[in-house]
């Protein structure tokens, strides 16, 4: 799998998103609090960008006239059908053994391992001992 470099952190905000294309894929970053997230921008339904979907959290139910506003930010709503899936796990919330949406590893990588490359020269300890220079061989 190819390494893509999507984005400087400070560009995805937290509760943002950033949609790039890899390799003919449209794959969907999500920032939820400093942690990143990458999911298809396709939904399994029927291929609503999940990017033009709302992020929002999760209403429960624990009983009639009670209801939970929780997970703020972490679920994302198809904008056709309003299928729902947590950007966490990519599953849906309705049948999440059978329906998800592919989910991509995102990592935060320091620039400098960005551009470290295949080739390594050859080094050697140096120290200084009474103005003479020792290079160990």
């Amino acid at each position: 799998m190819a390494r893509i470099v999507v984005a400087p952190v400070g560009e995805i905000p937290a509760g943002g998103q950033k949609l790039v294309e890899a390799e003919g894929k449209r794959i969907v970053v999500f920032n939820l609090g400093g942690e990143f997230y990458a999911l298809s921008d396709r939904c399994p339904h029927q291929g609503g960008s999940l990017c033009a979907g709302l992020v929002s959290g999760h209403v429960d139910s624990p009983e009639p006239g009670v209801y939970r506003y929780a997970r703020r930010g972490e679920m994302v709503r198809c904008p056709w059908h309003y299928w729902e899936f947590d950007i966490r796990t990519g599953k849906s919330w309705f049948d999440p053994k059978r329906v998800q949406v592919r989910q991509f590893p995102a990592q935060v990588t320091s620039g400098a391992a960005l551009v470290e490359g295949p080739y390594v020269a050859e080094t050697f300890a140096v120290r200084v001992e009474d103005e003479y220079v020792v290079v160990e061989a």
